[in-house]
């Protein structure tokens, strides 16, 4: 028998490379992060998140490393990020849950004052209509107020 991954979803991943470092596999699925890394507080501000790989058509699937490509290219977000992450995926992850998974982050992100994500808005419709009391109605058992 194989041994069994560390985590469900990520395969593996690269934690705050510097801009135009690094190697990415060519056909990485999965999120990633960019970073302004902020020299006076020695902190890492999350800039934007997205995901790769998650195109319904191969033609124009795009994985990570092409995406960070793009980024670095980018007029309107080039100079705005210093670093990356990357979380690669394993094989049997869907689309639809690295999609999720995006919206997720986005949603948590997106309140918090100390971050200014580029594409804060963009997150899950989806979580949005779950969080409404309407998708609360069919709770099994008592509910507490706290």
């Amino acid at each position: 028998m194989p041994p069994q991954a560390p985590l469900r979803l990520i395969k593996r991943c690269r934690l705050y490379v510097e801009r135009g470092k690094g190697k990415i596999p060519s056909v990485t699925r999965g999120l990633y992060v960019l970073y302004n890394y902020r020299e006076k507080s020695k902190e890492y501000q999350v800039f934007y998140i997205g995901v790769a790989g998650v195109s319904k058509d191969a033609k124009f699937r795009s994985s990570v490393g092409r995406r960070i490509k793009r980024h670095i290219n980018s007029k309107s977000k080039g100079g705005k990020w210093t670093h990356y992450s990357f979380f690669e995926v394993h094989d049997n992850v869907s689309r639809e849950e690295i999609i999720e998974l995006e919206g997720l982050f986005l949603r948590i992100f997106a309140a918090d004052e100390r971050i200014e994500l580029a594409n804060a808005n963009s997150g899950s419709k989806t979580l949005k209509r779950l969080s409404k009391d309407s998708a609360w109605k069919e709770t099994p058992g008592k509910v507490r107020v706290i």
